[in-house]
């Protein structure tokens, strides 16, 4: 396969970006302070970075583009469910939050409901 127009270079140049935020994704993932700022850079990062990839294959393969517009669309709405439901399980199972926290949401809706 070559690269011949623009709509292909354009396609290379967006999965090229994707591609940097999925990696400074993974080093969220390294370089924060306690899980659930983890979560948080893991899932914003890995879902941008993702949907660029993708949005740059149907770019460089138009004839993929519905496919992976289905793809982002579950994506879309998988990513942010799934971090919310780890986040709470994490709160619920006592992991250690960061000592810069200065607001614990979840811990306040707790004490409202008991």
């Amino acid at each position: 396969m070559s690269f011949s127009g623009p709509l292909d270079t354009l396609g290379a140049l967006v999965l090229l970006t994707g591609a940097l935020f999925l990696a400074l994704g993974g080093l969220g993932l390294v370089r924060m302070p306690d899980v659930f700022n983890r979560i948080q850079a893991g899932t914003k990062a890995t879902t941008l970075g993702t949907l660029l990839v993708l949005i740059g294959a149907a770019l460089i393969m138009p004839g993929w583009a519905i496919k992976l517009l289905l793809i982002m669309l579950f994506l879309m709405f998988t990513n942010p469910l799934s971090s919310q439901v780890l986040a709470r399980a994490a709160h619920r199972s006592g992991a250690p939050m960061a000592p810069q926290t200065q607001v614990d949401r979840l811990d306040e809706d707790a004490e409202e409901l008991a």
